[in-house]
């Protein structure tokens, strides 16, 4: 029997690229149905991958810290009691379609079925093997071609007898021109450094160490020209360049980088027609931006330019709040945090008033309204934040609810996230308790209409029925779309939620 192959899916949202972080298996152990088998850092988070079918292990797609493609194989295993190593079979009919697949040919009958980017969905296709396939993502035999090991690919050639590499199949291609043919930009003398980066794109890299050392001062190494075989970036190609660097911003550069390592030498031109080095203080350090960050700096300055927002506040006394959770948990003899029965306040206050729970299409001008609550919990997590969402907060009672809430916060602790725990959010629910503080003029999580915060919980003093009383207050935050809604109506949604804080006993006359 041949081997199968797991295809790297689309990890949703326009992801199309994920980084090794871990494996969770390795060649020769058995695995099953949905178990997970590898953590990939992705531009939004880290996320744990299950292998949609079982069987034994026989190769990795690739070392940790290696970039994937989605389409690239990101596993092969062969069936339980077949022999190791066993002849594949002979390419068929079926592997050439399985091949124009993964190029973008249109999707057969036996395709997965159509649905939103990166949710988990049952197909057809699969129904002998997982029951949540990833979009994208095709369940077949494949009888691939073994490629050598030693051959380069697109991030380096693999070690010697690595079990851990991937065997993937490869097409005849032109032998590359030698680095020291390529022509070299006659401006390139009177350049900085750094300009050198977009004469030749996404360059194979020799090993993940490579990538990290150009990362940390300041680029990516797959936009150097190597001096390699077929324009490999060697360690000394990532070390020259920043020696170039270096020079430039002492005020001594050369007129030779990294990026034409192998060319021949161009001559410097004197100082005075050379750019002026960006000065560097004493003691500054810099630190580039991982996927996680470029993905998040973007996000925030997309909602900051196309929504207008406005945010409203008030204090709210939760002194009931508190009571009614020490009697729920006397009850039921069960934990219920804070967070999880604020959130079943902020899901009863969004079906009342929908317009929060919506979205502004800028093309259309046409308002989204969204039939799902689609609960978005911002958490800051080792990788920065991110905002896992519990799908289908609606359906759920305040047990499921809190579960729900629990398994985020869970992973938030890693920064680990199913594919599709970071899509799909309708509103979102910030604590900002936790942080210590009372409230925050919050950025919008785009393309949502809202984002509610909740602050510390403090003794203070309060007047309770015309008497002075020392009560437990909070502060709550509503960041809206004024596009989606007007004032009014995030005020109604805002002291709907308060309603419920102080007297959570009216949300019964709802249920």
């Amino acid at each position: 029997m041949s081997a199968r192959e797991f295809i790297l899916p689309d990890l949703g949202e326009g992801l199309t690229e994920a980084e090794v972080v871990a494996w969770l298996v390795q060649p020769g152990d058995e695995v099953a149905i949905d178990q997970p088998v590898v953590e990939l850092e992705s531009a939004k988070s880290v996320v744990q991958l299950p292998t949609p079918f079982a069987g034994v292990v026989e190769s990795l797609g690739g070392d940790v810290g290696q970039v994937l493609h989605a389409g690239d194989v990101l596993m092969r295993l062969t069936p339980v009691g077949a022999a190791a190593g066993s002849p594949a079979e002979a390419p068929s009919a079926a592997d050439a379609e399985v091949r124009a697949d993964r190029a973008g040919a249109p999707a057969s009958a036996s395709a997965p079925v159509a649905a939103e980017p990166g949710v988990a969905v049952p197909t057809e296709a699969a129904s002998e093997e997982s029951g949540a396939v990833l979009i994208g993502y095709g369940t077949r035999t494949s009888a691939a071609t073994a490629r050598s090991s030693t051959a380069p690919s697109r991030f380096g050639a693999r070690r010697a007898g690595a079990g851990a590499a991937t065997e993937r199949a490869a097409s005849p291609a032109a032998p590359a021109e030698p680095p020291a043919a390529r022509p070299e930009p006659a401006a390139a003398a009177t350049e900085d450094p750094r300009d050198a980066l977009d004469h030749d794109r996404h360059s194979p890299v020799v090993s993940p160490i490579v990538r990290r050392l150009a990362r940390e001062h300041g680029f990516d190494a797959s936009e150097l020209l190597g001096s390699g075989a077929d324009g490999l970036v060697t360690r000394a190609d990532v070390e020259a360049f920043i020696s170039e660097l270096d020079a430039a911003r002492a005020g001594t550069h050369t007129g030779v980088t990294a990026a034409h390592a192998g060319a021949a030498p161009s001559v410097s031109p004197p100082a005075a027609a050379r750019p002026a080095a960006s000065p560097v203080a004493k003691g500054e350090h810099r630190v580039p931006l991982d996927r996680t960050g470029r993905a998040a700096a973007a996000h925030f300055t997309r909602s900051r330019r196309e929504i207008p927002e406005a945010t409203v506040w008030m204090d709210v006394d939760a002194t009931g709040l508190l009571a009614a959770r020490r009697q729920l948990q006397e009850a039921t003899g069960e934990r219920f945090g804070l967070t999880a029965l604020v959130a079943r306040f902020v899901v009863a206050a969004l079906t009342r008033h929908p317009s929060l729970n919506a979205s502004f299409d800028a093309e259309r001008d046409e308002l989204v309204m969204h039939s799902a609550i689609n609960l978005g919990l911002a958490a800051q997590t080792p990788r920065g934040l991110l905002v896992p969402v519990v799908h289908g907060a609606e359906r759920m009672s305040l047990r499921e609810l809190r579960d729900a809430v629990q398994a985020r916060t869970e992973q938030a602790g890693s920064g680990a996230f199913p594919p599709d725990a970071l899509a799909g959010g309708t509103f979102t629910f910030n604590n900002y308790g936790t942080l210590g503080v009372d409230g925050s003029a919050a950025i919008i999580n785009h393309p949502e209409a809202a984002m509610l915060g909740i602050g510390r919980l403090l003794e203070r003093p309060w007047v309770v029925d015309g008497q002075l009383a020392v009560r437990t207050v909070t502060e709550l935050t509503l960041s809206f779309d004024h596009r989606v809604c007007d004032g009014a109506e995030a005020a109604a949604f805002l002291t709907d939620v308060a309603r419920c804080i102080e007297h959570p006993i009216s949300l019964l006359a709802d249920l």
